[in-house]
Parts: structure tokens; C-alpha cells; sequence
């Protein structure tokens, strides 16, 4: 839960240093607002294919370890 929660603050960081809303990143994305939101708080799980495509989104890369 504790990485789940660092990562949403990463990605909520990096989209905000890009001053995109989360209405911009969904839309950049091609999926809803509320799973961008979702993501943000932390609270859900999210698959590793929503998770690439929001680090393409912000110029990142996932790297499993």
C-alpha cells in the first residue's frame, strides 16, 4: 500500500509540473477523468498497461524490478 501511495503522489507531481489537469492527462491518455483520479489518490489498483500509458503521457518510463 505504502508504494501505491508514493506512486500516485509521483504521478499527481509530475502531471501538475506540467500544469495539466487531470481532465488534460485523461484526455491525453484516451481514458475517462475519474481513473486518472483514481490513480492520483492511491486508494486503487491499477494495471501495468494504465500505468504505462499515463509514464508515456508524462514523458516516463516504468521500470519493473
Amino acid at each position: 500500500e505504502l508504494a501505491r501511495l508514493k506512486l500516485a503522489k509521483c504521478i499527481r507531481e509530475s502531471r501538475l509540473s506540467r500544469n495539466m489537469t487531470q481532465a488534460a492527462m485523461a484526455r491525453k491518455v484516451d481514458m475517462p477523468q475519474s481513473v486518472i483520479a483514481r490513480l492520483e489518490s492511491g486508494m486503487h489498483s491499477v494495471s501495468v498497461d494504465t500505468l504505462n500509458r499515463v509514464a508515456h503521457a508524462l514523458g516516463k518510463q516504468i521500470e519493473l524490478a
